[in-house]
């Protein structure tokens, strides 16, 4: 069984879908055994109340220096015995010590295909306004492992949304959301809960 913890600092709907599916059993040999975020007023931490989930706050506004909040961000991942951290909409920079120390255990869930619209400042909306001021024809989601770089670790799976001509950045970030992030996050997570998943040289291979 696969410890799972994770990380976001919104709304959670990530983190739901990721329930929802352990609960549905798409999702099998895992459990959710935390919920960290930085944002007390995060509706992912009520998620995870309602589904009897361990959920804590660690915010940088309540240190004194980002080097403190990251001693004490990483003590409270390591008291929840993480297998697997997931990072659903989590807002901050991780610590690079947590990265060394979880290598190839951290997963996130970027709102393009990489290595499009990526990298530092494309988070959230701002990735899909980029998209649609550039006229692409076709979006989606990734999720890979996180290393040292932003959104530039190993890809585990991907998923193509169209654009449609009327589409708002709300618009396409609903659809995003509905027709590739909450199916290739779940999955991600129960393939490398199952042992399919492996990484050789920076490229992820997976046994269906």
């Amino acid at each position: 069984m696969l410890n799972v913890v994770v990380l976001v600092s919104g709304g959670g709907t990530n983190l739901q879908a990721v329930i929802d599916a352990v609960e549905s059993g798409e999702i099998t040999n895992v459990k959710l055994s935390g919920v960290i975020s930085n944002n007390k007023n995060a509706y992912a931490l009520k998620r995870a109340e309602l589904s009897g989930i361990e959920s804590r706050c660690v915010s940088p506004k309540d240190f004194a220096s980002r080097e403190e909040f990251n001693v004490k961000f990483l003590e409270a991942v390591d008291e929840m015995k993480p297998d697997l951290i997931v990072l659903a909409g989590f807002l901050v920079v991780i610590p690079p010590a947590m990265i060394e120390k979880y290598r190839n255990r951290i997963i996130n869930i970027h709102p393009s295909l990489i290595p499009a619209f990526c990298g530092t400042g494309y988070y959230g909306l701002k990735v899909h306004e980029a998209a649609l001021k550039r006229g692409v024809k076709v979006v989606g989601a990734t999720v890979h492992f996180v290393d040292e770089g932003t959104d530039t670790g190993p890809i585990i799976l991907q998923k193509a949304v169209e654009v449609c001509k009327e589409d708002t950045p709300e618009i396409l970030q609903k659809r995003v959301m509905e027709q590739a992030e909450w199916k290739i996050l779940p999955r991600a997570i129960h393939l490398i809960a199952n042992g399919k998943v492996t990484v050789e040289d920076g490229i992820v291979s997976i046994e269906e």
